[in-house]
């Protein structure tokens, strides 16, 4: 547990729990085959190093290789942060750092497999382009010429730090990406390509996490996947006394409480009756 990841006010990680207004626990669990690694702490816990942590040492003997893409692009910002992030308090969420610090990473030594070869072709091409470092500085080159990040367009430099990650190995078997709202600032036009690299990541054996609201990037997941695809769609949602609770489908359209389909059903409607004069 680390307060410069979720940076809750003056590192005080019982900020964390959730606010029932008394004394409250919260605690977190991932699972990774036979192994569990867990964390618990109440509200009143102010040092991270205080929370109650157990299957740590199981957990590290076997590293996976993990990366989390946050909704917000931070390559464009990379000249100096890393220095700068080492030496400062700085408010930003330790995620980025980290992201960079992957993303600088030196080309993979050995030669590409099919599999690989083939994954970066399709980001390439979604792209229109290769990326290219010097320094810290990272540049898309395509026919229209040789851009720093800073002026392409923040959807474009998502699908180019996918592909650093998988040109220095960062995902390939095994690993996991873990992905906040991929299709932010994405040209619509892109949400197709981007979704069949994302099962193409899914079938080299990269394990993939997606968090979305929006319908169009799952209903292209839904039409794209082929039957044999290992995709699972799930929901989070709060009942009547606020409670958060989970539910799962091997199909999108399974889930029963959808906010998404719910929300864009309820645009399609009023807009026929618009159109028919009606209400």
């Amino acid at each position: 547990m680390h307060e410069r990841v979720f940076r809750p006010l003056e590192g005080r990680v019982g900020r964390l729990v959730h606010r029932a207004g008394r004394s409250s626990t919260g605690s977190i669990a991932v699972f990774r085959g036979d192994l569990k690694l867990r964390s618990e702490f109440t509200n009143h816990t102010r040092d991270p190093a205080k929370a109650k942590v157990s299957g740590k040492a199981e957990w590290t003997a076997k590293p996976v290789e993990s990366v989390y893409i946050p909704v917000k692009e931070v390559l464009a910002n990379a000249p100096g942060f890393r220095s700068l992030y080492a030496n400062r308090d700085i408010a930003f969420s330790e995620v980025y750092a980290d992201l960079i610090d992957r993303a600088l990473r030196p080309i993979l030594r050995g030669p590409h497999t099919a599999e690989r070869k083939r994954l970066l072709a399709s980001i390439q091409k979604a792209m229109e382009g290769k990326v290219s470092v010097e320094e810290e500085h990272f540049f898309l080159e395509s026919r229209r010429g040789k851009l720093e990040f800073p002026l392409v367009s923040e959807g474009m430099r998502k699908l180019a730090l996918v592909w650093l990650l998988v040109q220095n190995g960062t995902l390939l078997d095994g690993s996991i990406l873990c992905w906040d709202e991929p299709e932010a600032n994405l040209n619509p036009r892109k949400v197709g390509a981007l979704v069949d690299i994302l099962l193409e990541l899914q079938r080299v054996g990269v394990q993939v996490l997606l968090a979305t609201h929006d319908y169009v990037l799952i209903k292209e997941l839904s039409l794209r996947a082929e039957a044999d695809e290992q995709v699972r769609f799930h929901a989070l949602y709060r009942d009547d006394r606020g409670k958060i609770l989970h539910e799962a489908a091997e199909a999108f359209s399974d889930i029963k409480e959808n906010a998404i389909t719910a929300t864009f059903a309820d645009l399609y409607d009023r807009e026929v009756r618009r159109s028919l004069g009606v209400g």
